[in-house]
């Protein structure tokens, strides 16, 4: 199997602040994929975030453009190696002018967070238990379960 970069683009509002919140969050610049229109971030070798001002990302589509404030199209959710890790990262957000939309979820085997960029765009961090919901004895994991 070869491998496959993933492109994610954001619109943004303002890329300035969008270069300052996800810089915090540890991503990389990549300048050589960057312009007046749109800024590169590497999230890891194979994963890039492009914040895209919201009038060059309207070039792309015949529709309208969400307000990732007001509506939720995609939440991007990215996996941590802790707990620990998931707080800081999302620590860093908040004091980079994220907003953390609601509480913490501890489902046992799954811990997660929610992050909004100053754009209000959807980020999740997450930790889960190594074999997951199969370890948990709080998970039913019984047919009687499944759907309902």
């Amino acid at each position: 199997m070869t491998s496959t970069n993933v492109f994610i683009s954001l619109p943004s509002t303002d890329l300035e602040r969008s270069k300052e919140f996800y810089t915090a969050l540890g991503c990389e610049l990549r300048p050589e994929l960057s312009d007046a229109n749109g800024t590169c971030f590497a999230w890891d070798e194979n994963i890039f975030l492009m914040l895209i001002t919201r009038e060059f990302f309207a070039t792309f589509t015949d529709k309208p453009i969400a307000d990732p404030k007001t509506v939720v199209q995609v939440s991007l959710n990215f996996s941590r190696d802790s707990r620990e890790e998931v707080d800081a990262v999302v620590a860093k957000g908040l004091a980079a002018g994220g907003a953390e939309p609601q509480p913490a979820q501890d489902y046992g085997f799954m811990y997660m967070r929610d992050l909004e960029d100053p754009d209000g765009n959807s980020l999740g961090f997450l930790y889960s238990v190594p074999d997951g919901a199969e370890q948990d004895p709080r998970t039913d994991r019984s047919a009687d379960s499944v759907g309902a």
